[in-house]
């Protein structure tokens, strides 16, 4: 490496300002800097709105630069495992760091996993918060008070109920999902934690009961499913 190179400023060396300067690249590192889960280059291409093919070309160069480091992961299928990007340890954040309350609750997935939480584990800690929250909102019908924490926590659920009334059922699209990374990362554990606080809630209330939850990597949208009655 050349004197220039190694030359400092600002604290952040000029290879890494050279391999930024690039408004692509910024941005790339910036999506990963931001995300509390490593990303795919597919990730980044549908963040960006660029082909995923360019991605890789860019995060090359980022690793190069020391930026950006690289995992194989394979998910228990056969074919060529899937390649997850991540800040290099020693990165500089820039600024974009992850905000502290989602840096812990990626810290937390982790660590749950570590020492061997499973679904069910994860089931029923959510069904606790869901009970708390639900024993909270009994003057509401089951479904208004699952909307309601949904609607809190950033689910932005979309209430179809078949308006049958007793025996009847009713379904809630989330059309976003705050924990997506998250999801994304440990999808047994969060995805249940979801399910499980669904079905504290409703149980809390009274008057219905969980049918049907569909997870992020179910055929369909997530969503679930309340029998009314």
């Amino acid at each position: 490496m050349s004197v220039d190179e190694q030359t400092r400023t600002g604290g952040v060396s000029l290879e890494v300002l050279k391999a930024l300067g690039d408004d692509t690249r910024y941005a790339m590192f910036q999506e990963l800097a931001r995300s509390t889960a490593a990303l795919s280059a597919q990730d980044l291409a549908e963040a960006l709105g660029i082909h995923a093919n360019t991605v890789r070309l860019h995060l090359d160069r980022l690793r190069e630069a020391g930026l950006v480091d690289v995992e194989a992961v394979h998910r228990g299928t056969v074919g060529r495992p899937q390649h997850l990007y991540f800040l290099a340890a020693g990165a500089p954040g820039l600024g974009f760091d992850p905000p502290a309350h989602a840096l812990l609750a990626g810290l937390l997935a982790a660590m749950a996993e570590r020492v061997g939480a499973d679904a069910d584990d994860a089931t029923a800690t959510g069904r606790a918060w869901g009970t708390e929250r639900g024993s909270a909102a009994r003057t509401r019908s089951c479904l208004g008070a699952l909307e309601a924490e949904l609607g809190r926590l950033g689910f932005e659920p979309a209430l179809e109920d078949d308006g049958a009334g007793t025996g009847s059922h009713a379904r809630i699209e989330f059309l976003h999902c705050p924990f997506r990374e998250l999801a994304e990362a440990y999808p047994e554990l969060v995805c249940n934690l979801h399910r499980g606080l669904c079905e504290g809630v409703v149980e809390a209330v009274g008057g219905g009961s969980i049918q049907e939850f569909a997870t992020l990597y179910d055929p369909e949208p997530c969503h679930v499913k309340v029998g009314v009655g």
